[in-house]
């Protein structure tokens, strides 16, 4: 297990309070062994005018997944932030939810990388890659 964090849901999505993911309404619904599962909504918060998912919103949901996991995997005294996110947009979504699942690429000493794959109905939506920086608090 790569986590060195004791694991809570409730408390990781209660730190989330009062962010663009509780407006966005992200929630964090599973930490495996070595991934993060997350869900987000299909609403008039996450959609753009042509009525499908926003790019900017499945950015978000790539980045808060990444960024829990990232964290999740650091003592107490560290932290980490996005360095750098890119994702392509595979397939449009028009309703109901899509869900993101993280998985490390590369958990190093300065800086991690993780894998995002969004999808609806197990179809691939959108792949992102999210870089984060590791600080000390």
């Amino acid at each position: 297990m790569i986590w060195k964090k004791k694991i809570n849901l409730n408390n990781i999505n209660n730190s989330m309070k009062n962010t663009m993911a509780e407006y966005l309404q992200i929630n964090i619904e599973e930490v495996g062994d070595n991934f993060i599962r997350a869900s987000m909504p299909v609403n008039e918060k996450t959609i753009q005018p042509f009525g499908i998912l926003h790019g900017g919103a499945s950015v978000v949901l790539a980045e808060t997944v990444g960024s829990v996991a990232s964290n999740l995997c650091l003592n107490d005294d560290q932290y980490s932030v996005g360095l750098d996110i890119n994702a392509n947009h595979i397939k449009s979504v028009r309703d109901n939810l899509v869900e993101a699942i993280t998985k490390p690429i590369h958990i190093g000493r300065t800086t991690h990388v993780w894998e995002i794959k969004i999808t609806q109905r197990e179809k691939l939506t959108c792949l992102s890659r999210l870089t984060t920086v590791v600080l000390d608090r």
